[in-house]
């Protein structure tokens, strides 16, 4: 053998082992870190198997979305839930995306319970916790515990029976505003009679009145003013159709929260629309604060929306808010003034258009009482005016359901017992941290086991006799036994001035005008997908509801 044709093999240098070896060692680590959150999710789900009592419920529907497909695909998920109540129990579990599993309480001492604890126990989960952030902020709605109870302590006193009563005068206003511009369109049609298209004018009414009773600003909507927030705010509404993809988009968002940040076409509106609200609410700011340097005695100031807003900046303020916090409490208000009234006021505007008897009745009471009730009148001294608004209340809460996540094991008793799926009775349920609740406010509100078997219907007359709120629903404890404006910590801030505002705008509406349904009471309203669930007739762009009307004679 001739040694010179030997080759000697390159040993490999320092580096290049040294290199390998890292990358090895990456690859182990890597692995290790990947078995232990495998070892962490099998752990958290025996946890919660032994931690969680095993309720029995529904069938998946779907291997990827259990039952959520079917529920967001649904006109009426409170029937849904209603049926599954009478099949399984006051409580239950649904399958949810990706193998998640939901228990439903529609028990009214389990929610009593589930409420007395929330923003403490039972707190928003990570993808309500992501769209809130992204879109209005750090806010009442987002906020959880001690941060909640010091940004609704600040604002509580702008929401008191006096400031409420002080802002009666801007309701009118609104409301009378509204009469001008019909009473003008009326006029000009040939026959006395006016198709028009009342949600936008909703719409523009609550706004407005945000605006003026909230900031001191007249946004100027029912003038025809296009203000940026109004175009913001419309766009959803000419989007209401939820498409497929966007329906999965959600369902799978709430396992992976961290996909809300994609710019799919539902999450760029809902980020145009934050940005938008946090312009105008940092122009009104700017505006206020030089106002207030400007007057700095006025009193009265310190007690209203942004007057308390503006104390709250101060940096030895009790109750101190960042500015990025006051800013959000603004784009809240914005947001909840002018979506949930506006909605309440479209379906009350449509339900008596579908019963001509039960506007009648509420005219002729509105007329007899004469001039225009003061606001302690409108709480007191209109019974069939207050029975309207809280069947409306009822049958259509702007928010139909609410989830939470357990932050820490609990045990929810309930006023009646329930089968596990292992066939025992209990009188109560345990839950572990991570657990998922949804409580539907519409099944409840509707629920004929709670409310009778009229549960369904449109009668206002249910609310004039104590024996017409039966037994069960007495056993609800939100507002008037709704849990319509929730109950608990987070019971909404502005309920009283939201009822308020409802009844004054609606009395002035049904004293001057007669509503129909333009194409005949038997017309189809379905729900709509704005910002929130709103109303529409079948076959309408967008969310419209065009009625006809005329004035009273």
């Amino acid at each position: 053998m001739n040694v010179s044709t030997i080759t000697i093999p390159a040993l490999p240098s320092p580096l290049s082992l040294w290199t390998t070896a890292r990358s090895f060692g990456a690859l182990n680590l890597a692995g290790s870190f990947a078995a232990l959150w495998a070892l962490v999710k099998v752990l958290g789900v025996l946890r919660w198997r032994l931690k969680t009592t095993q309720l029995r419920g529904p069938p998946r529907t779907s291997l990827v979305y259990g039952v959520s497909h079917d529920l967001g695909s649904s006109h009426d998920a409170g029937t849904m839930y209603e049926q599954w109540a009478e099949e399984y129990g006051v409580a239950y579990t649904i399958p949810s995306v990706l193998g998640q599993t939901r228990i439903i309480l529609s028990d009214p001492r389990a929610i009593a319970h589930f409420f007395a604890r929330e923003t403490w126990t039972y707190v928003k989960t990570p993808l309500s916790l992501a769209l809130l952030e992204g879109s209005i902020g750090k806010g009442l709605l987002w906020s959880e515990g001690e941060t909640h109870r010091r940004q609704r302590k600040a604002l509580t006193p702008a929401f008191s029976n006096a400031a409420i009563r002080k802002l009666t005068a801007v309701f009118y206003d609104s409301a009378y505003k509204v009469k001008g511009k019909w009473d003008t369109i009326i006029e000009s049609s040939k026959d006395g009679n006016a198709i028009i298209e009342v949600q936008n004018w909703m719409n523009h009414v609550a706004l407005d009145t945000i605006g003026i009773a909230g900031f001191s600003h007249d946004f100027g909507s029912l003038d025809g003013k296009r203000a940026s927030v109004t175009e913001a705010f419309d766009t959803f509404g000419n989007n209401s159709q939820a498409s497929a993809f966007n329906q999965a988009f959600i369902l799978l968002a709430s396992v992976f929260p961290i996909i809300t940040k994609l710019p799919t076409k539902r999450t760029v509106l809902f980020k145009k629309l934050g940005t938008t609200m946090g312009e105008i609410s940092n122009e009104l700011l700017v505006r206020s604060r030089r106002e207030k340097d400007a007057n700095m005695s006025d009193r009265d100031e310190e007690k209203s929306i942004i007057g308390l807003l503006l104390k709250s900046e101060s940096e030895d303020a009790e109750l101190h808010m960042s500015e990025e916090e006051v800013v959000a409490q603004m784009k809240v208000l914005l947001l909840a003034g002018y979506e949930t009234t506006s909605i309440s006021l479209t379906w009350a505007l449509i339900h008596l258009s579908q019963h001509p008897d039960i506007q009648t009745r509420l005219r002729e009471e509105l007329l007899a009482f004469g001039a225009d009730p003061t606001y302690d009148q409108l709480k007191a001294n209109l019974p069939y005016l207050d029975a309207v608004v809280h069947e409306i209340l009822r049958l259509h809460p702007a928010v139909p359901e609410f989830v939470r996540l357990a932050s820490a094991d609990d045990v929810i008793p309930l006023s009646e017992p329930v089968r596990t799926a292992s066939g025992k009775m209990t009188d109560s349920i345990s839950v572990a941290k991570g657990t998922f609740i949804n409580i539907s406010a519409t099944a409840i509100n509707r629920s004929v086991a709670v409310w009778g078997p009229d549960a369904k219907e449109f009668k206002p007359e249910r609310w004039l006799a104590e024996e017409g709120i039966s037994g069960k629903a007495k056993d609800v404890q939100g507002h008037r036994h709704l849990l319509t404006f929730i109950d608990g910590p987070r019971t909404c801030l502005g309920k009283d001035f939201a009822v308020a505002e409802f009844k004054t705008v609606l009395l002035i509406l049904v004293k001057n005008y007669v509503f129909e349904m333009r194409d005949g009471p038997d017309t189809k309203v379905e729900v709509g997908r704005g910002i929130l669930p709103r109303p529409r007739v079948v076959g309408e762009d967008g969310v419209g509801v065009p009625l006809k009307v005329r004035r009273y004679e």
